[in-house]
């Protein structure tokens, strides 16, 4: 595209250039030459050069007349050069002024001249001849003021690298090419100019109609913003009226109970057995569901008393009648009592606990009752039992702003109302930066020990498989306060830590395997998870075969634990594959402990790999753990690492398949070490016969003292020619579970059995001597040699809880084998069996066989135990020292 100024400018350097009409030849010129008109010529040169510019010109200006050649003589009559020139016939045009005078004569403004009579056409010919172009030597002249008139074709003055007294042009076209005539190339270049204004503008338009449109879509985007906020705003005002409506009618329910309960109830009752017979019977077919009520938004009693179908229904209440501080909780399938609730500090009382209603609290607004509690240019912000001023510091706190009554937590970092001890001595008083420190009553215990019995249930026919899972039933009341049995589930009632254990034995005929385990069924906001699992081999059902399954878990009120029975072959028959030997101990036991104590509990599971070594190191990754920083994993996923000093029990239980005839000759070992400092030592160790291309699993349970910075690990040995699978999946088959508790609250004690003094031959309730392999322990100790019944009895010096888990590894030919764990009468103990374990005939082609058994109790100053071994229908032969016989107690202050 040329520019206008040099359009222009090309257009002058062809008018002094070109000859003749358009059609005329051209010199040649240079591609990318520079054309120059110059304007500093000599006088001499003038003369000569308006005639060159006269004899090029005459047609372009004369308009077709008589041309006037340089070397032709004028006639002899003329006294001037110009006057031999013949008269311009008028063609009607007039003089051209400024650039009119560069164009083509078709292109300049049309004029009509007069008509001239006698001497006043001689004057015009004077004057024409007076108006002819003016020589070169102006050209220049005529140029600079072209361009003074139109000061945006000015070109830019010398200092800035201009010509110094012309004008310098430079074109790119070739000769014979692309050569435009100079009017075209203007018409075409204003033509160019007009169509890029054109597309400018449409641009332009573009921009402005994008740009409302992303003004309206920001609108919208506003408008659904503020109708989103509206519509929260809304559901929370519903939610508040909804539990303002419930407050009401609970009240209300509780009015109308306290005044006419009984007539009504009778009332109701004589209708109902009149009347609703049938009624009746569909209402105990189909139990109320416990969370009906609950959506309905009224209390339970109302919706018992009303009924879903507007008719009397028998009120359903708890079986026992509650006791103080209880009440009847209806919404529970079956009804149970639970204890009242207790206002929390900073909520006050709205209506009291009755035997069918719990109590009902409501939290205080601090900022509503006193306005000026954080200041007059602070805000108050209310939280449920305190309140937090907003811009106030931490430092700020000794200086008691939060008030009476009410203490800073730097937890929180807000204030909170101090707790109120009802009576009970207070230890410490409440301050600024503290809450009140109640002392604890006689009856907190910081922990405890429960045990019960199991057994399975009937099968309801006589075809039932087990292959979907098989719950069995706790039978036992426990304390009410901390548990209870529902459904042949435990269910809790306190927050804590558990470990539960439970010795099973079986005789079964189910192909694969059968397996038992541990299940947490979680409350109505968590889901329940296996917690541990132990896989028994199929014997063929020709002896019993013994297992014990422990897990450690955090428990919340509302959940339970459940015993589980599996069985992947869908055709294992509960009435005729299943046998279960009757024992004369509890089988399963628990001990919880209270959050006080400190204690940490932590779940890990093996991760999937498959080996084939005789030495395995399980790597875990951890599933669950209440303090991740008092104990983690160490850094290559092997090992538990410890911050503090304590004492820790573990549980670790890995599922394997085993191929080769040489595991069933050896067997396979399970150890535990403890690194303290950079050196290992073995703190237990368990032995598991071997199978012969059957599912099985090999279990370790044991209590160890550990210091800050100690790691524990563990490794499993198999034969060198025994192919062994290691793996695991969710149903905690491959799961390792243990519980730290503080040095300062727990001990514990190992020993293994006595080189000399144990029994052999025919064996019939005879008791197991031990040597303790361990540091001493203040609390329990073995007796001594030359003492009362020395290496036998286990005593107790302190009231506590304690743990006993035991391994033995023997060789024997006995078609029923029992371990039990014995306790000594006396200060009001009943003596008695504590805990039994039963087993059977060894394996075909074992050298070994395995035994043992787990269990909690509490003790007193002075509780005694020992272990007993009893041989039905053969003898014992030996009973190993080492690797896979040893006790373990752990002892937790009461």
């Amino acid at each position: 595209m040329v520019p206008p100024a040099a359009a222009l400018l090309l257009l002058l350097s062809w008018g002094v250039q070109t000859s003749g009409g358009p059609g005329a030849a051209r010199p040649p010129r240079r591609s990318g030459a520079a054309a120059h008109v110059v304007a500093s010529q000599h006088p001499a040169e003038t003369h000569a050069s308006l005639q060159l510019f006269r004899g090029r010109h005459g047609d372009a200006e004369g308009g077709g007349g008589a041309r006037l050649r340089a070397h032709e003589a004028p006639p002899a009559a003329c006294a001037d050069v110009d006057c031999g020139a013949s008269p311009k016939p008028g063609n009607g045009t007039r003089e051209c002024r400024g650039i009119e005078c560069r164009l083509p004569a078709r292109m300049r403004a049309k004029h009509r001249g007069r008509a001239c009579a006698g001497e006043e056409c001689v004057a015009e010919a004077e004057l024409r001849v007076a108006s002819s172009p003016r020589p070169p030597a102006h050209l220049a002249d005529r140029a600079a003021q072209f361009l003074g008139d139109f000061p945006d074709l000015e070109y830019p003055p010398p200092e800035l690298g201009a010509a110094p007294l012309g004008v310098q042009l430079t074109c790119d076209i070739k000769p014979g090419e692309n050569e435009v005539p100079s009017e075209d190339a203007l018409i075409l270049h204003l033509q160019l100019a007009k169509g890029q204004e054109t597309l400018v503008e449409a641009l332009r338009a573009q921009q402005v109609v994008l740009r409302d449109l992303q003004q309206k879509l920001a609108e919208q985007q506003g408008a659904l913003l503020s109708q989103q906020s509206a519509i929260l705003e809304q559901q929370r005002g519903m939610y508040e009226q909804m539990e303002v409506v419930q407050a009401q009618c609970g009240l209300l329910s509780d009015a109308f109970k306290q005044v006419s309960f009984r007539d009504l109830q009778g009332e109701l009752q004589s209708y109902f057995q009149s009347h609703l017979a049938g009624q009746q019977n569909q209402a105990r077919g189909h139990p109320q569901r416990p969370d009906t009520s609950h959506r309905a938004g009224a209390a339970p009693e109302a919706t018992d008393a009303i009924g879903e179908a507007h008719f009397p229904q028998p009120l359903l209440g708890c079986a026992a009648p509650c006791g103080q501080e209880e009440y009847c909780n209806a919404a529970r399938a079956p009804p149970r009592c639970d204890r009242c609730t207790a206002c929390p500090p900073g909520f006050f009382l709205i209506s009291q606990c009755s035997a069918t209603a719990d109590r009902m609290c409501q939290d205080r607004d601090e900022c509503l009752e006193l306005p000026r509690i954080c200041g007059e240019r602070v805000k108050c912000l209310n939280t449920p039992g305190g309140f937090r001023c907003l811009g106030v510091s931490e430092r700020e706190a000794p200086t008691g702003f939060c008030g009476r009554d009410y203490f800073y937590n730097r937890e929180l970092q807000e204030c909170q109302a101090c707790s109120d001890c009802d009576g009970e001595p207070v230890s410490a008083p409440c301050t600024p930066t503290g809450d009140a420190v109640c002392a604890a009553p006689s009856e907190t215990r910081l922990s405890r020990a429960w045990a019960a019995h199991v057994a399975v249930p009937p099968a309801r026919t006589s075809g039932a498989h087990i292959f979907p899972g098989l719950q069995m039933d706790i039978q036992g009341a426990g304390p009410r306060d901390l548990l209870s049995v529902e459904a042949g589930r435990l269910a809790f009632r306190q927050h804590g830590l558990v470990w539960l254990d439970q010795n099973f034995a079986v005789r079964h005929s189910c192909r694969n395997f059968l397996q038992v385990g541990l299940r947490l069924d979680g409350s109505q906001e968590d889901e329940g998870r296996d917690l541990s699992g132990v896989r028994i081999e199929q014997p063929d059902g020709k002896f019993f075969q013994g297992a014990s399954v422990s897990a450690c878990v955090e428990v919340e009120p509302d959940q339970a634990v459940a015993l589980v029975l599996r069985s992947p072959n869908q055709h294992c028959n509960q009435s005729t594959d299943l046998q279960v030997p009757d024992v004369a101990a509890p089988s399963f036991s628990l001990l919880w402990l209270s959050h006080d104590t400190g204690a940490v509990a932590m779940t890990a599971q093996m991760t999937l790999l498959t080996h084939y070594q005789t030495s395995y190191r399980p790597t875990f990754r951890t599933t669950a753990v209440s303090d991740p920083y008092m104990v983690a994993l160490t850094h290559d996923n092997r090992g538990v690492r410890f911050t503090e000093s304590g004492v820790v029990r573990f549980v670790l239980q890995q599922a394997l398949f085993a191929m080769g005839h040489a595991c069933v000759r050896e067997g396979f070992s399970l150890s535990a070490y403890a690194a303290h400092n950079g050196t290992g030592r073995e703190v237990a160790q368990a032995f598991k016969a071997g199978v012969h291309y059957r599912d099985t699993s090999i279990t370790l349970s044991g209590t160890a003292g550990v210091s800050g910075g100690d790691a524990l690990s563990f490794e499993i040995t198999s034969p060198a020619q025994c192919n062994v699978r290691y793996f695991g999946d969710s149903t905690g088959i491959s799961t390792l579970s243990l519980i730290w508790i503080p040095a300062a609250l727990s001990s514990s004690l190992t020993a293994t059995v006595s080189k000399t003094g144990l029994p052999f031959g025919a064996v019939r309730n005879k008791p197991l001597l031990f040597q303790q392999a361990g540091p001493d322990a203040p609390q329990v100790h073995l007796a001594r040699p030359g003492e009362s019944n020395g290496q036998k009895d286990f005593v107790f010096r302190e009231k506590g809880t304690t743990n006993v888990a035991l391994n033995l590894k023997l060789i024997h030919s006995c078609s029923v084998l029992k371990l039990t764990l014995q306790r000594v009468g006396g200060q009001g103990q009943h003596a008695g069996p504590l805990a039994q374990q039963v087993s059977g005939s060894m394996p075909e082609g074992g050298l070994w066989a395995s035994i043992g058994l787990r269990a909690s109790f509490e003790v007193q100053n002075g509780t005694t135990v020992f272990v007993t071994l009893d041989c039905l229908r053969g003898r014992v032969n030996q009973i190993t020292q080492e690797g896979g016989t040893n006790i373990s107690i752990l002892w937790v202050a009461a």
